[in-house]
Parts: structure tokens; sequence; C-alpha cells
């Protein structure tokens, strides 16, 4: 009886908050490498501010309401066809995956180093691949689950994402030989979605938002992020439940802007 679900669910509602910044779309070296990467214009991050208590167990309903909120549909942005749009049509149904989100330094990536994927100077070794002739085993651990690199790190979190997100790029992405340009823009974009609080105890800080990887269905399939399936298209929700704010990180795989 589906009105028995709807009495179950709980209704959240939305407000935007078109005050926010996130540093990594204003600072101007991190701008720079996003043209770079083919991602500039592509990417955006927005706040919206909610009323009712979260639980991670909700993460569902959360993103259901989302997308049903007539502040959502009006202000969420998306792109289609190279423009910025916000969604059309009724959305019949969502995905809602929870992300573990748990780290609070950069150590995870030491492995890439102890594995020889980084040289001791920070560079990226190069390694021979058949079709892609400027390659290299940072790529390759990225993208080939057969790869012997492929599990030298955690990739489930959030903080592995991001990071492989900004190497891979856009669709006209120049790659870097070293390793610094990706590790400090992921660090500088995961400061600014994520939430962490100090333990006035142990003194440890620990992450206290939950992330949820989105996307929307309308009558006719997928539309949001993109209606094109493709890893690089993206939506991710970082949902604060203690100041009650949800920051939606979002990229539209394709051909970046060239100025800045």
């Amino acid at each position: 009886n589906p009105t028995v679900d709807m009495a179950s669910e709980t209704k959240f509602s939305f407000n935007l908050l078109p005050t926010k910044t996130f540093s990594f779309l204003q600072d101007k070296s991190t701008l720079q490498l996003l043209m770079k990467w083919s991602m500039l214009g592509r990417i955006s991050a927005q706040a919206f501010s909610f009323d009712q208590n979260f639980y991670p167990y909700n993460s569902h309903d959360f993103t259901l309401s989302f997308f049903r909120d007539p502040c959502v549909l009006t202000n969420l942005r998306k792109m289609e066809a190279g423009a910025w749009v916000t969604l059309e049509g009724e959305v019949v149904c969502v995905q809602a995956e929870v992300v573990p989100c748990s780290e609070v330094s950069m150590e995870m990536f030491d492995p890439l180093y102890s594995s020889g994927i980084i040289t001791s100077s920070g560079h990226i070794t190069k390694c021979f691949h058949d079709t892609h002739p400027d390659y290299d085993l940072l790529r390759q651990m990225l993208q080939e689950n057969g790869s012997e690199e492929y599990g030298v790190m955690e990739r489930r979190e959030f903080l592995f994402l991001v990071f492989k997100h900004m190497t891979l790029g856009g669709e006209l992405c120049q790659y870097e030989d070293t390793i610094n340009p990706y590790i400090d823009t992921t660090r500088t974009i995961y400061r600014d979605l994520v939430s962490v609080q100090k333990n006035p105890e142990s003194k440890e800080i620990s992450v206290v938002s939950t992330v949820i990887k989105v996307s929307a269905l309308d009558a006719s399939g997928v539309c949001y992020p993109a209606r094109e399936e493709e890893d690089q298209s993206f939506s991710y929700l970082i949902v604060d439940p203690f100041r009650r704010h949800v920051y939606v990180f979002y990229h539209c795989y394709g051909v970046g802007a060239f100025t800045l």
C-alpha cells in the first residue's frame, strides 16, 4: 500500500544558502588547474539548509525530498548541452548510495609512494600502454581493475573519490607530471565540503558529515547528474547534520572552459 510508505517518510524541506562560498571555486590557482583538467565551468558546489533531523539511515528519503523540493527544483544547477539549467519535469525516483567518509588527513595517499606509483620527488611513474601513448601508473591504478596497482588504496572513501575525479578530469584534460596539484586540489575541495568536530576529551578529530552519491530519474530515465552515463559525471550530497546544511558537489563530463 503506497500510502503507508508515504506516511513513514520524513519530509524534509530545503532553502538555498546563496551567500555560501567554496574556496575551490574562488581560489585562482585551483581554478587554473580545473581549467587545465577540462572541468572549469562544468564543476559546481551549491549549499542548501534543511529543516528536520537527519540520520544516515534516512538517506534515501532525504534524497527524494531533496529532488522534489520546490526550492531545489528552482535552484539546483545541472549542465545540459553546455549550459546550466534547472531540473525540468518530475523526479520519479532517486538512487542514493552512502559513501564512507572518515578520513581526516591525507595519509591515505601514502601507499602511492610506497608502491612506486609516485617517486620520492613527487613525479608520477610513466608506463607503456597499447592504446594510451602517454600513460602512467596513477591512471592505471585509478582505471584498470585488473592492474596490480588497483588495490593499493581504500577506494570507497569519499576522499579517494574526490582525488580520482580530479585526476581523471574532463574531456580535454591535460594531465600533471607530478602528484602535488592533485593532492592539493583534493585537500581544498574535501575541506570545503566535509565538516569535522574535535572530541574535547581525546582531542581526536572526526568527520560528522554523511556523503551520499546521488542520481535522479524522470519519466524518460536518468536526468541528473547527466542523461549520459559517465563515471566523471557525478553528484554528491554532503550532509552536515548539526548545522542542517547540505552541499551539492557536481560535475558534468565534457569540454571545460578555456578562460578564467
